[in-house]
Formats: C-alpha cells, sequence, structure tokens
C-alpha cells in the first residue's frame, strides 16, 4: 500500500465502482474499507468516488492530465490482487 504515499500530481481523480453486496465485489470493499483511509490522509485534496450500484461489475478508473482515463476490471479479485492492479494503474502517469 506504499502506492498511496507517493501518487502522482498527474492523478485528477479516482472513481471505485463496486457491488455492494455480489461475492464478486468482496475484495474490492475490503480494499475501499482497508486503504481509503491512508489514500485520502496522503492526498486529501484528490478527489476519490466511490460508487455502489447493484450488480455493477468492480472497476477502478483513474483520470489523469488532459482528460486521460484509465480502468482495471478488479471483479472476483482479492483484496491484495486488488490493490496489485490499482497500484499498477496508479503508477502509469
Amino acid at each position: 500500500m506504499s502506492f498511496a504515499k507517493t501518487l502522482s500530481p498527474a492523478i485528477r481523480e479516482i472513481r471505485i465502482l463496486c457491488c455492494q453486496s455480489s461475492a464478486a465485489s468482496a475484495g474490492t470493499r475490503e480494499f475501499i474499507s482497508s486503504t481509503y483511509p491512508v489514500l485520502k490522509q496522503h492526498n486529501p485534496d484528490l478527489p476519490i468516488m466511490i460508487r455502489e450500484a447493484k450488480g455493477t461489475p468492480a472497476r477502478v478508473f483513474a483520470r489523469y492530465e488532459r482528460g486521460v482515463e484509465r480502468h482495471v476490471e478488479v471483479d472476483n479479485l482479492s483484496q491484495s490482487d486488488v490493490a496489485s492492479k490499482v497500484a499498477g494503474l496508479l503508477n502509469l502517469s
């Protein structure tokens, strides 16, 4: 989770989408509950949006400078796998 402290200033927004009750989004929900406080503490001005909707596949989007967006699919992954995918996404900038 060291990526939470060293985010690039090129990252403008992080959006996390998942289902609030499905087993496929369980790892993503665990990731949110364990990582969100650290992310927000070290990046207080960065918008981090969490959107839960029934039946939504778990995905994480990152918006960079000039409106460039990338995302990773994190459906059916464990908390540690979600963290590594998100770390890869946030280090792309």
